[in-house]
C-alpha cells in the first residue's frame, strides 16, 4: 500500500488536535509541513513532541526563496538555513525544495550544491506560474535530470505538476509522467485537477477530471505519497478523510 501524508502548513494550529486522531487511527502515515517565511519557535513547538514521521517543504518563491536567481541568494540561504534548522529539531530526514521561477537552472544547481544537503528533495513545477508571464524552472525533465546528475539530492515528484506542464508542452500527460518517474523519485505529490490546463489546481479527488487511477497505476506500489489537496474547512480534516478513502479504494482496485 501507498504511505500517504498529510500537508499542513506549520502555522496550522487549528488542525493539529485532529492531525493527531487521524494518525493514531492509521488513516495517514506521515506529516509534511511547508515551511511559512514567517515561522517561528512558537510554530516548531507545536509540531516538535507529535510522534508522527515528519517532511518539511521549504517556503518557495511566493514566500522569497527563489534559487533560479542569483540576487536572490543571500535571502535563499537564510530562508534555507532556517528550514534546515527546523528540520534538525523536528526529526526531519526529507526537506522539499523548489527549483526557483524566472532564472537558471543551472543557478539552482550552484546554490544548491553550496548548501549540500542529502535531505533535500527538487521538486519539478509546472511550465506557467499562476501569475501572468511567470515562468517556473524545473518544468522540463531534463532540468530536473542536471539537477539529479550534478548535485547530491533526490526528487520529489508532483504529478499534478508534471500533467500541466506536460500540456504546456503539447506532450501526452501519461508518457510525460513516465519520463520523470525513470528518474527515480523518492516521494510524490498528488491532486485532482484540469486535465488539459496548463495551471496547476489542488481540487479534490473526483471534483477534477485527472484518471487518477491511470495515474496511480505507473507508480511504484509502494510509494511515499503526500495529498495536496485543498483544505476546504478551516475547523476540520473531514475533507482530507474522504481523498485518503479515495485513494485506498482505487488502490486496492488496482492490487486486488
Amino acid at each position: 500500500m501507498f504511505e500517504l501524508g498529510l500537508k499542513l502548513w506549520i502555522n496550522n494550529e487549528n488542525y493539529i488536535n485532529e492531525a493527531i486522531s487521524l494518525f493514531e487511527q492509521g488513516i495517514y502515515q506521515y506529516l509534511e509541513l511547508y515551511i511559512i517565511a514567517e515561522t517561528n519557535d512558537s510554530h516548531v513547538s507545536l509540531w516538535k513532541d507529535l510522534n508522527i514521521p515528519l517532511i518539511v517543504h521549504a517556503p518557495h518563491y511566493m514566500d522569497g526563496l527563489n534559487l533560479a536567481q542569483k540576487e536572490h541568494k543571500v535571502n535563499n540561504i537564510s530562508l534555507i538555513k532556517m528550514t534546515q534548522d527546523i528540520a534538525d529539531l523536528l526529526k526531519a530526514d526529507k526537506i522539499i525544495v523548489h527549483p526557483g521561477v524566472g532564472g537558471d537552472i543551472r543557478e539552482t544547481a550552484r546554490q544548491l550544491s553550496e548548501i549540500n544537503d542529502p535531505r533535500i528533495l527538487i521538486e519539478n513545477k509546472p511550465y506557467h506560474g499562476l501569475i501572468k508571464g511567470l515562468i517556473c524552472n524545473g518544468a522540463k525533465v531534463e532540468e530536473i535530470k542536471y539537477i539529479l546528475d550534478n548535485i547530491n539530492v533526490g526528487f520529489c515528484l508532483d504529478i499534478g505538476h508534471a500533467i500541466v506542464a506536460a500540456n504546456a508542452f503539447k506532450a501526452d500527460p501519461i508518457v510525460y509522467l513516465k519520463e520523470f518517474i525513470k528518474l527515480e523519485p523518492k516521494m510524490f505529490h498528488l491532486t485532482d485537477g484540469d486535465y488539459s490546463s496548463v495551471y496547476d489546481k489542488h481540487d479534490h479527488f473526483g471534483q477534477g477530471n485527472y484518471n487518477i487511477k491511470a495515474i496511480l497505476d505507473v507508480l511504484p506500489k509502494d510509494s511515499q505519497l503526500t495529498l495536496e489537496t485543498i483544505k476546504s474547512h478551516k475547523d476540520s480534516l473531514a475533507d482530507f478523510v474522504e481523498d485518503i478513502k479515495f485513494i485506498r479504494r482505487l488502490y486496492y482496485s488496482i492490487y486486488n
